[in-house]
């Protein structure tokens, strides 16, 4: 582990925080920092450059965010190998076409899996850290619940009844150091003999976490309502994967219509499940709060996961997963050996966040803030709307822009690369078809970006594009 030697220029505009973060970016990409190689503590780094801890952990907090980087608990920050990044720098990605030099950085990343960390409460985060670890409660430092502490899970669980009509009990919530945990332990609960259908297009991520499994696993295309049933019908698969209200990529909102399509098919035989993932749901700008599928069904054929990832930031690392009770036994049986992923410590922080109001009200102030995002790529993209189809608003953290005049996905992204703008192409989020150079779609995230970063890289997209 090295200190991190960045040279701060205080005429550019930016943030410490980002001028970090562009650096340590800059020396992964350039190889100067390696693989698995550890970088120093939020504090440490903090020290060495003089600068509040909050903005070492608003940099690597980023950096985490788009994969640059991952934290292992108890242990510190390393550097991810680059083929574990979302974005690859290697030309595999947004169909085939080379990212920019790597010593070359970007000027606006319109990333879809970016977030904000600006508002985020450090103080209020940091206090009750204090105040759990004041308490001298020895018992936080013990094994805890295999399945999370009870007391979270009920604050979890009435968290979900209010705002996405979750029924459920705290039995019936396990809790996990992120979603690909979450997925590897219903892998262990459902058993090998599963042939699972995700959309396409669809999260790759948790498209390669079931390609890890002994499963079959059948994609099904979309309409403008989401997974189709009659496709899902053709594929004869016993449990399929969606994202019903907000799906990613295309930021498809399923009606209910089709929701109680899906609930059919899976109550039509016995062993059969719908695993909704419910990744952002919080982000809605437009119109009333979709309840979740859970919500709607009665037979206990839907497993519901959510996050904290992108609610409350990257770092949290805390899922949780929903199941049913015949599912719920059989965890009971077959994975009872299985320990807690979550600190609890780390579980009684988050309680206490939810608890006493602070996670409602930082919601509040995010949903505001995308709000205004959102609202400023929807003006600024007005120009382009006789050259592109804008989809995927309303919700979430990215829009879509599809070309209507024959502008490949290819020729899209280079043109803006070529301008220092990085978009993404919707052929990374495809699986089994070679759709680079056919599709015609990007997308634009504007989660993690200032006002004043969209307004500059909207103002390059039209250079580029118009």
């Amino acid at each position: 582990m090295f200190d991190l030697t960045v040279e701060f220029c205080q005429g550019n505009g930016k943030c410490l925080y980002e001028q970090i973060y562009e650096y340590v970016r800059g020396e992964i990409r350039e190889g100067k920092l390696r693989p698995g190689e550890r970088l120093p503590s939020t504090r440490s780094l903090a020290e060495y450059l003089q600068v509040s801890r909050s903005t070492a952990t608003l940099a690597y907090d980023q950096l985490l965010s788009e994969g640059y980087i991952s934290s292992r608990p108890y242990r510190g920050y390393y550097v991810c190998r680059m083929e574990e990044l979302y974005r690859l720098d290697d030309g595999e990605s947004s169909g085939g076409v080379e990212a920019a030099d790597a010593g070359t950085c970007c000027a606006v990343d319109f990333s879809p899996t970016a977030t904000d960390m600006s508002r985020f409460p450090f103080s209020v985060w940091r206090k009750i850290n204090r105040n759990v670890l004041g308490e001298g409660s020895a018992g936080l430092f013990a094994q805890g619940d295999p399945q999370g502490e009870y007391s979270l899970r009920e604050t979890i669980g009435r968290y979900l009844h209010s705002s996405r009509g979750v029924n459920c009990s705290p039995q019936q919530i396990i809790v996990g150091a992120g979603n690909d945990y979450l997925l590897l332990l219903l892998e262990k609960i459902l058993g090998r003999q599963v042939r699972i259908a995700m959309e396409n297009p669809t999260y790759k991520r948790a498209y390669q976490i079931f390609r890890s499994f002994p499963y079959e696993i059948t994609t099904v295309d979309m309409d403008e309502s989401g997974m189709t049933v009659s496709g899902l019908r053709q594929s004869d698969a016993t449990a399929a994967y969606v994202m019903p209200s907000h799906q990613y990529p295309t930021g498809v909102l399923m009606p209910i219509g089709r929701r109680l399509e899906l609930l059919k098919w899976a109550n039509e035989a016995p062993g059969r499940y719908l695993i909704e993932d419910d990744y952002d749901s919080e982000f809605r700008y437009r119109g009333k709060p979709i309840p979740s599928l859970q919500a709607s069904d009665a037979q206990g054929r839907v497993i519901y996961m959510g996050t904290f990832s992108k609610s409350i930031a990257p770092a949290i690392r805390v899922s949780y997963m929903v199941l049913p009770r015949e599912l719920l036994e059989r965890y009971r049986r077959q994975c009872y050996f299985y320990s807690a992923t979550v600190s609890r410590v780390d579980q009684k922080v988050l309680e206490i966040f939810m608890g006493e109001g602070y996670f409602e009200r930082y919601l509040n102030k995010m949903r505001k803030r995308y709000r205004e995002k959102h609202d400023l790529m929807l003006e600024g993209l007005s120009e382009f709307q006789e050259d592109f189809r804008i989809t995927g608003e309303n919700a979430g953290l990215h829009l879509l822009l599809t070309g209507r005049k024959g502008q490949t996905e290819h020729a899209l992204v280079s043109s803006a690369q070529a301008l220092g703008v990085r978009v993404y192409g919707l052929s990374e989020s495809l699986v089994g078809k070679e759709e680079g150079e056919q599709s015609h779609t990007v997308l634009l995230g504007y989660g993690g970006l200032e006002l004043e970063d969209i307004k500059k890289g909207l103002t390059l997209l039209r250079q580029a594009w118009l």
